[in-house]
């Protein structure tokens, strides 16, 4: 599956479209970004399933600011709408794989229990 561009025009229809999303956060100018790339992609052929996505931080600002993006590349991955991993840095394609499968394999009804139970603390 070919890689998605997001901007801030269509990141939550593909975020909550979507079961699973992995987002890479980069930059044109970015060394290691462009090295990253082929892996990023040659990851987003090999695994089916899964919505693979990119952000240019700079053509989109407001996103990176928003997640708070400080060291490109970044790796995000969302599921069910939520960030269950985020790491600054490229990984080998293998590693990829394995934090997907990771996330594939997480309980979300058990993620969104603790959310819950985090909110009401806070509100509490």
């Amino acid at each position: 599956m070919a890689t998605v561009e997001l901007n801030k025009d269509n990141f939550a229809g593909i975020i909550n479209g979507n079961d699973l999303v992995v987002v890479d956060f980069w930059a044109p100018w970015c060394g290691p970004c462009k090295a990253f790339a082929p892996t990023y992609e040659a990851v987003s052929e090999k695994v089916s399933g899964v919505t693979f996505a990119k952000v240019n931080t700079e053509e989109e600002q407001e996103l990176a600011h928003h997640f708070q993006i400080r060291s490109i590349p970044t790796l995000m991955i969302f599921r069910e709408q939520v960030i269950i991993f985020a790491q600054p840095g490229s990984m080998p394609g293998h590693a990829l794989e394995e934090v997907i499968e990771q996330a594939q394999a997480l309980d979300m009804a058990e993620v969104h229990k603790q959310i819950a139970e985090e909110e009401a603390k806070q509100q509490g």
